[in-house]
């Protein structure tokens, strides 16, 4: 799978979606920010979290985005390898599956 260029496709179909329902993505935006912003856990810890939560969901999409993310917060390979243990354990097969889709984005964007 090519991630940015199904990133790059993902902002392509949420940009008008944004502007005509400017509303939701505001409060979308801003409860993105408030939800991932350093507190008790740090932003790359819930960037994992999320990152888990994606593979768990089978969401191409949010790997993509919180692979990013979470390298932009200073994750390492071996801390993905890590949260797609937990994947698996709680996922079986589907976890498998889509951890390793989250190894090969963060092999393309690392």
């Amino acid at each position: 799978m090519d991630w940015k260029a199904t990133l790059d496709h993902t902002n392509s179909i949420l940009t008008p979606l944004r502007r005509e329902q400017a509303g939701t993505a505001k409060g979308f935006h801003e409860l993105h920010n408030a939800a991932l912003a350093e507190g008790a856990l740090s932003t790359k810890q819930k960037e994992l979290i999320a990152l888990a939560i994606g593979i768990s969901k089978q969401c191409n999409d949010c790997i993509g985005f919180h692979i990013k993310a979470a390298i932009r917060a200073g994750a390492t390979r071996e801390e993905v390898a890590e949260t797609v243990n937990v994947c698996v354990l709680m996922n079986g097969g589907p976890g498998y599956m889509y951890g390793a889709k989250a190894i090969e984005a963060y092999d393309q964007f690392a």
